[in-house]
């Protein structure tokens, strides 16, 4: 009974570590991965940090995100890198830091000063706090009816 327990609770630990994990066929990146303890000292000084978020607006509303971030999606990014400041540090972000480490690799191919990357929800297995973001409410037009139906 006692080897069934251990070989469940070995099975169930494999299981959560590969939650986390980028999936087989994802691009490999150069970018540093952060961990929550490194983001939360670089996001101390907000002045001198820019949070790129790269998940599409309905995964950043399901799983959450940071309190002040540029949404670029990860296929918009290289069209984009001319309006992204070179001044600041940046930080990517997607869900599990695949997405966010080929865009960091993408910044600092083009000459950007990127601190790393992170994934949101890994930052929030390892205690961050994300901010929940809700959809905006459908407009009213005059008469009580939708914009748009």
């Amino acid at each position: 009974m006692k080897k069934l327990v251990l070989l469940m609770l070995f099975a169930a630990t494999v299981a959560f570590a590969q939650q986390g994990a980028a999936p087989a066929n994802a691009p490999k990146s150069h970018a540093k991965v952060l961990t929550r303890a490194e983001f939360d000292a670089i996001i101390a000084k907000p002045g001198r940090v820019l949070i790129i978020d790269v998940r599409r607006p309905d995964e950043v509303t399901a799983n959450g995100g940071f309190p002040v971030y540029l949404s670029v999606q990860a296929a918009d990014l290289e069209k984009s890198l001319a309006w992204i400041p070179k001044d600041r540090e940046i930080i990517t972000v997607s869900n599990h830091a695949g997405r966010g480490g080929v865009a960091a690799d993408l910044l600092t191919k083009n000459g950007f000063k990127v601190a790393g990357t992170i994934g949101a929800q890994i930052y929030e297995q390892q205690g961050g706090k994300l901010t929940k973001i809700m959809p905006p409410a459908p407009a009213v037009t005059a008469n009580g009816g939708k914009k748009g139906s």
